[in-house]
Order: structure tokens, then sequence, then C-alpha cells
């Protein structure tokens, strides 16, 4: 399997992809190249959470299959991190919240979620880090984590909550199809 995209994406071309995106159900790549290029999607990405409002964002939401996301629980480029090849460890306690996702606009449901957990990974140059996350950093976390396994909220949510959004899931669904 090749690690990295075969055409390198100008990161300025980058945007959001929207469910049901193949890139999203798919597990992502590990990062064997710490480059100037992953550097600018790292940006890029922090640029588009902040902008669309979110507090995370993972390579293939920008459809770049790889094991990379940041985060800012306040919302901010300037309080983002980058994660890349994230290892989650020593999950936690549990605590149901609602969620939403930047793929999923306007979907919401009520999700279980670890409370604390040990995440190592490696920083834009390749260097390893380790934290202890709990609560909301946490979920954020294991969010995004999800996005590189190819799992998404519609995954976590209830039968309860599928329902109750099944009419924008319908609609995102459409708006994927090609045009006759």
């Amino acid at each position: 399997m090749k690690t990295t995209p075969l055409v390198q994406i100008d990161p300025a071309a980058l945007r959001i992809v929207m469910y049901p995106a193949p890139v999203l159900k798919k597990p992502a790549a590990d990062v064997r190249n710490f480059d100037a290029w992953l550097a600018a999607v790292a940006q890029r990405m922090i640029a588009l959470m902040a902008e669309h409002k979110g507090v995370g964002l993972a390579a293939p939401q920008v459809n770049i299959p790889l094991r990379m996301f940041v985060l800012s629980p306040a919302g901010t480029a300037e309080d983002a991190r980058v994660f890349v090849n994230p290892v989650l460890t020593g999950e936690t306690g549990e605590e149901e919240m609602e969620e939403g996702c930047l793929s999923l606009p306007d979907i919401r449901a009520k999700i279980v979620r670890y409370t604390h957990l040990h995440l190592e990974a490696r920083d834009l140059q390749g260097q390893a880090l380790a934290l202890d996350l709990e609560e909301y950093p946490a979920r954020i976390v294991q969010h995004e984590h999800d996005h590189l396994n190819g799992i998404l909220l519609l995954d976590r949510m209830s039968p309860m909550a599928r329902l109750a959004n099944r009419r924008k899931i319908k609609d995102l669904e459409a708006a994927a199809r090609p045009k006759k």
C-alpha cells in the first residue's frame, strides 16, 4: 500500500469533503514523509477547521488519506496542534455527549466516548510526543482518530439518532450523486 498520495495535491486547493465521499470510509495510511508539503497540508487543515468553526479535522476529511489530524478545543487556529500517526491507549471512563462533524453538516448525535486516554503521535518534524487527555480534548481526539480508521459519526450513532437525521443524510447522499 502506498503511504503518501500519488499526486501531492496543492494544499491551497484543499476543501472539506462531505459524506458519502469514499475517502471517509477507508482507513488512512501512515505518514512516512515529514516534509514541507505535509506541513502545508496541516496549516491548510487548521485554517479550514477554524473557518468552519470546528474543533478538529482529520486529513481524510480534506481528501488526503493519511493518518494526521489537527485539534483545537478552543476552535482557534492559534491553539491548534497537529498529530501524525496517532495511537490511543489507556482509555478509561465513559460519557455521552452530543457531537457534530464538519463532513456531516447539520447532523448531531449523542455519542459515548472515553473520558480519559493516552495519545502517542508524531509532530510535523517527526518527533515523538505523548499526552494524557481528559474530557473534551479526549473526545475530540477519539472523533478524529475514528476518521483515520474510516469510522464516521453515522457509524457510532444510535438507531434513533440515525432515524432523526435520516432526511439530512439522504440530502447529503443525493448531493453527491452525478447530475443527469
